[in-house]
Order: C-alpha cells, then structure tokens, then sequence
C-alpha cells in the first residue's frame, strides 16, 4: 500500500540517484595499485631481493660459517640481548611519562611533551657522541662514577642505554593516546566500589591500554634491534663483548666480504620481518578491542 503511493517518476529519480557512481578525490583502483606495487618493489622488495640473491651464492656450509661463528653469535646475544633490555625498561618508564604527560598539568609541560620526540629527529651519531661525553669517565655523570667502579661508557651497559634512548618514544606515543581515551568514570565508579589504587590499575587501567603496551614495547624491540649510530660512539665496539650485529655487517663490507655481511644480514632481516607480523598482530587486536569497547 505505501509503495504505491509512490509515483513512477520519483522512482526513477531515486534509482538515478543511487545509480550515481560516487566521485572519488584520488585516481581508479587499477592505477593506485600499480603505482603502489612499482613503488615497492624499486624502494623495498627489489633492494631485498639483491640481498637475498647474494646470499644464494653461499653454499650451505659458507652460510653457516659466516652466521654462526663465534664472533657473530656474540653479536647477536648482545644485540637481542641489550634490545630486549632496553624495551623492557622503556615499557615501565614510558608507561610513566605517558601517564604524568595525560593525567597531570604542570608547568613546562609541553616542552616534556616535545622533548619525548627528540629521539625521532636527532641523528643517532649526534645521540651518540652526546651520551658518550656525558657518560664517559671524564664526562658529566661518569667522572661522579667512575671513583665507585661503575662505568657506563664503552661496555654493554652503554649499548643498553643508547638502545634505551632510541625506544622510549616508541612506548610513549603508543600508549598515550590510548590512556587519552580511557574513560575515568570507570576509575571512579571502581574507587566508589571500595577498589585500591592498586586493584583499579590492575583490573580497570592496565586492561584497557595492555595492547598498546604490547605494541610499543614491540616497536621499541624491533627499532634497537637495527640500531647502529648511536651505540658504535659509546658501545667500545670490542670483539666478543661489545661488539653490535650491525657493526659485524659493516666490518665484513669493509673487507670486501659483501656474501658474508648478506648472509648475516639476511638473519637480521628474518628476525625484523617475523617483529613487524608480530607488531601488524598486536596492532590489529588493539584496533578489534578498541572497537569492541566502543
């Protein structure tokens, strides 16, 4: 009955309408896609694929030497070793900083909030040679600690704090926003129901940002793992003690080893791709919780 109300002519108009293709800001599917894959594969799958090709002209028994002597297998202890440190460490402290950043307001507070990101724009040789004068034994902080024995500079525990200063923006600007969105009626009808401060970040807090904590502490893992300016200036660079992967690669391009330095970089990049699946994962639950509150 109400359909027949409707005239024929306003039918039609109704179907031009839907008919109507949406007009779309960027070019066709087809072009986007193609000018994306060229893209890639001249910035990234081309250069990888040298790489990979390199390494091919290895016999099983050269590759293995190269990736598994005892010097590089050093390397990769301290250098997963260090980053896994470091990323543990800056899941706490950045967990931190975030949260003084949302939570409080004080004076100079946007300038804290500006210096977390200095990381992403200071050159990594220049992060380097700064902690390297200030931890050094004639440096601000190291001269204090040198007459008690304790050295920063020039060992792993100078690889662990350059990794530490590269990664701690990776945890903040991950979990900042999420604790931005967090509703605080759900903390205040917590504290109303009797819970600590301790139950309310344990059950209401930490549940809601874990996902953005896993992230970041991800990132910051993946990024320390490929770090290499900021930790040669202050690492010592010592065979079998202080010795980074990145720095191996170097080394065997320095003696025109090019099949040796893929091979182990080959390594580095398996283990960088299996983080980035993890990181793509772990973002993707955040996204699927994020919604699933909402």
């Amino acid at each position: 009955m109400t359909a027949s109300l409707v005239s024929t002519p306003q039918l039609a108009a109704g179907a031009s309408v839907r008919k109507r293709p949406t007009r779309r800001v960027l070019p066709g599917f087809n072009l986007t896609l193609g000018y994306t894959m060229l893209y890639l594969s001249l910035i990234v799958l081309i250069p990888l694929s040298a790489l990979v090709f390199k390494t091919f002209t290895l016999t099983w028994e050269q590759f293995w030497a190269a990736v598994a002597s005892p010097r590089v297998v050093a390397s990769y202890q301290l250098t997963f070793g260090a980053s896994l440190i470091a990323a543990l460490v800056n899941v706490v402290f950045g967990l931190l900083v975030a949260w003084v950043l949302v939570r409080y307001t004080f004076p100079g507070k946007k300038i804290i909030d500006a210096l977390v990101d200095l990381p992403f724009a200071l050159p990594t040789a220049v992060a380097g040679i700064a902690l390297t004068a200030l931890l050094a034994d004639n440096g601000w902080v190291g001269q204090v600690l040198a007459p008690y024995g304790i050295q920063l500079a020039f060992n792993r525990n100078g690889v662990v704090i350059a990794l530490i200063f590269i990664g701690l923006p990776f945890v903040v600007r991950t979990v900042q926003p999420v604790l931005e969105d967090t509703e605080k009626e759900l903390e205040e009808a917590a504290t109303c129901l009797g819970a600590t401060r301790w139950q309310t970040f344990r059950f209401v807090i930490f549940p809601a940002i874990a996902p953005a904590l896993l992230t970041g502490f991800a990132m910051a893992f993946a990024r320390a793992i490929g770090e290499y300016g900021s930790v040669i200036f202050i690492a010592g660079n010592m065979p079998m003690v202080s010795e980074i992967t990145p720095l191996i690669i170097i080394g065997k391009l320095e003696q025109y080893d090019y099949a040796g330095a893929t091979a182990v970089a080959v390594v580095m990049l398996g283990f960088s791709f299996v983080l980035l699946l993890i990181i793509n994962a772990l973002q993707a639950w955040q996204r699927r919780r994020s919604g699933a509150a909402t």
